[in-house]
């Protein structure tokens, strides 16, 4: 208020600014002013202010268009109603025009639409209020792939990219009432054929089940085109929500809370946020950050700048003192910070963004030793074993991955007792849900970027287009505390030095792809990482420079050890090949009969049926299941039993694996097995199946991977036993228990002894020697069966040992006998056998239900009680169960 005071009048005047322009302004005399005139004055003016400074505090508005979209094959003029997020391929299955390509061999019959041309359009109608607004901004999360996007008439974006979001500015071609949008998705296929015409070579993404191979020319989901574990469906479509966002004078882009360091004592933050201001002048502007753990006081720290047109970017430094740090799971809690970015003109907050983050230090460490380099991730500044697996994308129709898909995930890696995950090259960069509850749960993630098994075009315009995808998907992802490593591709190093190539393609060819891998993912992606992240390790590729025919360079490198599987090694040869860290092994198996049941009838029970074989995507790997199953059990007497084997073979042979790394601490240091999910019913290597069934191998990963776990290996004829500690802390105290059980008979022997478990280390803590024990020829009908327990009792990890495979134990004839206890949502099993019963199954007819346990080896006499939870259990319908074990199956 200023107040002009003369002789003979008073004369005032009120102006209200919105940054450095007056929104308001009123004078007032000595005529027309008296106090009472001043207060109604007054009243008047907060009134008339009041919607102003309301609506001031919150001017975005955001219209959400992902309903009525519509789509029709180009030309067709045919057009159904389309679900997006989602796909041509998703939708044309929900309408009846594709069959379930699940089913049989309809796989072959639901490839046609990807050599066509899609149309998707919509329209929506906006009002005058809306388009009062400064601008509006249209943001295409995700669209798969090639793409004309119009708006009432124009063409505002070429796509090229399915890993790439769109923000367009478009208030000046929206209007009042209805606005169009058309979309025109290209065909992949032929979108992409004169680029193969004329590259001289066809790639050898082998992978890639289409002829010829194309999947390299486009930015798209590789494993969309077909790998050795999925179909092919090869989509098109709006894969992420489309959003219309309208604001006023500025908008927050990006807000990066750059953690540059961060120790016990304080952490050092760079709060930078990109700001885009659309006023044509120079405007005076404030940054608020407001930070803190939840339901504590927040702490704020502020910077005054002057906003100029376009793109601004602002640098606020701050220092948290003993800062509460994101820990892994079991090594404490997973804190997350709350950081709220406020811009604000005069008085007005006019746009705000906030990120959820971990403070804490995680650095991979390469370091010259003894035996060559190490390869291990420290999680600040403690040395972590990684326990883990690899992940691939949950759904061959991507879409369908919502919020429940990803907690069951979540779910499962927790269940598992995992504190790493590997997001594979070959699928997709991740929703952010699903990196936010790996912040949440303490899980910490490997980022690939999207490249595998595959030289790739390296010339200006491809790289241009990677470049934007680097650049998009650090910014969207390097806020996570779960997000712990980058890493350039999936296996092309590996195959440009030891797959062949050399010996299919000209040396002028190879030496292009070598140098085009140079300047992908030694130059451009970490130069792009430094300037856009500057606070992960990276390397070039996965394996780092290792294959696994030369055992020789598993001393420097994370390692792909297919010796088992595609090596046909057994699984005991696993403890004499330690690497520094296991970031890809293996074994398949099919998924039980029930998940079999829903893609094939009883004609089809044939490993060597068309619909087993369409539904086995690795060349050989029925002959290699048949081969091990051979070396290990004796022939199973029908279909179903080769089956429930062949899941009992891939989880006790996969313990063996993942023991042996875990026991080689610190040698190794990782294991991330090949691999955790399905992304549709199918025989792999997963450990869960498509319908979120646990294979045998899941329960025994969950064991291995116990925080603190018993291990034991055979050696020189002694047994020795190992505790495998993740823990931060020595624990003593506890006793670890062995009995020698006869299979008919049996305990017949039993010892106790008080041990510790270092902490966060792997160590022998008894040496048996089995003479005296047993005699050789008790091996085959003795197993040794071993437990620790803490100071109260209770059991934390067991551990049986066997001296051989089945196929060379006697295994004796027993009835395993159950109870049920029926009730809604859960059914309880108790479990007792007279001798001992290996490998017990416990089957029920539903899809997804949980066991507390399953596939175990039930002691002669022992009693054991399981619970299976599901929401379609009921009491009354008593669902029927089935029970095998070993000895039935010959």
């Amino acid at each position: 208020m200023q107040t002009i005071m003369g002789e003979h009048f008073i004369k005032c005047e009120f102006r209200f600014f919105y940054g450095d322009s007056p929104i308001f302004s009123r004078r007032y005399s000595k005529t027309d002013i008296s106090f009472v005139n001043m207060k109604k004055s007054f009243i008047f003016l907060w009134i008339a202010l009041l919607p102003c400074l309301l609506f001031g505090q919150n001017k975005v508005e955001t219209l959400k268009l992902n309903d009525g979209w519509q789509f029709s094959q180009t030309g067709k003029n045919q057009w159904y109603d389309a679900e997006v997020p989602g796909s041509v391929q998703r939708d044309l299955i929900r309408h009846g025009v594709l069959p379930d390509p699940y089913f049989g061999t309809n796989e072959n019959e639901v490839q046609w639409p990807e050599k066509e041309d899609w149309d998707f359009k919509k329209s929506f109608t906006l009002s005058d209020e809306q388009l009062n607004h400064d601008d509006a901004l249209l943001f295409f999360e995700g669209l798969d792939t090639h793409a004309d996007v119009f708006l009432n008439g124009s063409r505002i974006l070429q796509s090229q990219n399915m890993f790439v979001g769109h923000k367009i500015s478009v208030k000046h071609l929206l209007r009042k009432g209805e606005n169009n949008l058309y979309i025109r998705f290209f065909s992949p296929i032929t979108r992409m054929l004169p680029a193969a015409a004329t590259a001289g070579f066809d790639y050898p993404a082998d992978n890639d089940h289409g002829t010829p191979k194309l999947s390299v020319y486009s930015r798209k989901a590789p494993y969309q085109f077909g790998w050795d574990w999925g179909m092919r469906l090869v989509q098109m479509g709006i894969w992420k929500p489309v959003t219309l966002t309208f604001y006023d004078k500025a908008r927050i882009d990006d807000f990066f809370v750059k953690q540059t360091s961060v120790t016990k004592e304080k952490a050092i933050i760079d709060n930078q946020i990109e700001i885009y201001s659309v006023e044509p002048q120079p405007v005076n502007a404030s940054v608020v950050i407001e930070y803190g753990l939840k339901d504590e006081s927040q702490k704020t720290i502020s910077k005054d700048i002057v906003l100029n047109p376009g793109k601004n970017v602002v640098s606020i430094p701050l220092q948290i003192d003993n800062p509460k740090r994101w820990m892994p799971v079991n090594w404490g809690k997973p804190y997350l910070y709350n950081f709220r970015a406020k811009l604000s003109l005069g008085n007005r907050t006019i746009a705000e963004k906030t990120e959820r983050i971990g403070l804490r230090k995680v650095q991979l460490v390469q370091k010259d030793d003894e035996i060559g380099k190490s390869f291990y991730f420290e999680v600040n500044d403690i040395p972590l074993f990684a326990k883990g697996a690899n992940y691939i994308p949950g759904e061959i129709l991507r879409t369908q991955q919502d919020t429940a898909y990803y907690q069951r995930l979540f779910d499962n890696i927790t269940s598992a007792n995992m504190n790493f995950v590997r997001v594979w090259g070959g699928g997709t960069y991740e929703d952010d849900y699903f990196y936010r509850l790996a912040d949440e749960k303490g899980i910490l993630i490997w980022q690939d970027f999207i490249f595998g098994c595959t030289p790739y075009p390296s010339d200006d315009a491809f790289l241009q287009n990677v470049s934007e995808e680097v650049i998009y998907n650090v910014k969207r992802l390097r806020n996570h505390a779960s997000l712990a490593f980058w890493c350039g591709n999936n296996e092309i190093e590996e195959g440009l030095r030891y797959w062949g190539w050399d010996k299919k393609y000209t040396p002028e060819t190879m030496e292009q792809w070598k140098k085009g891998y140079d300047k992908t993912f030694r130059t451009l992606i970490p130069d792009l990482l430094s300037q856009y992240d500057g606070t992960r390790s990276y390397i070039h590729g996965s394996p780092y420079n290792s294959s696994w025919g030369k055992i020789e360079s598993f001393k420097s490198s994370d390692v792909h050890d297919w010796g088992l599987w595609h090596g046909r090694m057994p699984f005991e040869a696993m403890a004499d090949r330690l690497p520094r860290f296991a970031s890809e092994f293996g074994f398949q198996s099919f998924p039980e009969m029930k998940t079999i049941r829903t893609f094939a009838t009883e004609k089809d029970f044939d490993i060597n049926s068309d619909v087993m074989k369409i539904h086995q995507k690795s060349g050989v790997g029925n002959v290699i299941i048949k081969q091990y199953m051979d070396m290990y059990f004796h022939e199973p007497k029908n279909f179903e039993d080769f089956v429930y084997l062949g899941l009992v073979m891939q989880g006790n042979g996969m313990e063996e694996a993942v023991e042996a790394n875990r026991r080689g601490r610190p040698t190794c240091m990782g294991a991330l097995y090949w691999q955790i999910n399905d992304d549709w019913p199918v025989v792999s290597w997963s450990s869960i199946d498509y319908y979120n069934n646990w294979k045998a191998q899941h329960y025994r990963m969950r064991d291995v991977f116990a925080p603190l776990a018993l291990g034991v290996k055979f050696t020189d004829n002694k047994l020795n036993y190992y505790t495998m500690s993740d823990y931060l802390n020595d624990i003593d105290n506890l006793k670890l228990t062995i009995q020698v059980i006869d299979f008919s008979k049996g305990v017949i022997k039993e010892m106790k002894e008080t041990v510790n478990a270092k902490a966060n280390a792997s160590q022998i803590v008894k040496s048996i020697d089995v003479s005296s024990l047993i005699s050789e020829s008790d091996k085959a009908n003795t197993v040794i069966h071993a437990w620790l327990s803490d100071a109260k009792g209770k059991m934390v990890s067991s551990k049986d040992y066997f001296f051989y495979w089945p196929n060379k134990l006697n295994l004796p004839e027993t009835k395993v006998n159950s109870k049920i206890a029926y009730a809604d949502g859960k059914y309880t099993v108790t479990l007792t056998s007279p001798k001992l019963a290996k490998d017990v199954f416990i089957e029920i007819p539903v899809l997804g239900a949980r066991f507390s346990d399953n596939f175990i080896d039930l002691m002669p006499g022992e009693k054991r009680v399981i619970e299976i939870t599901s929401p379609k259990l009921k009491a009354s319908e008593k669902t029927p169960i089935i029970i095998r074990h070993i000895r039935e199956t010959y």
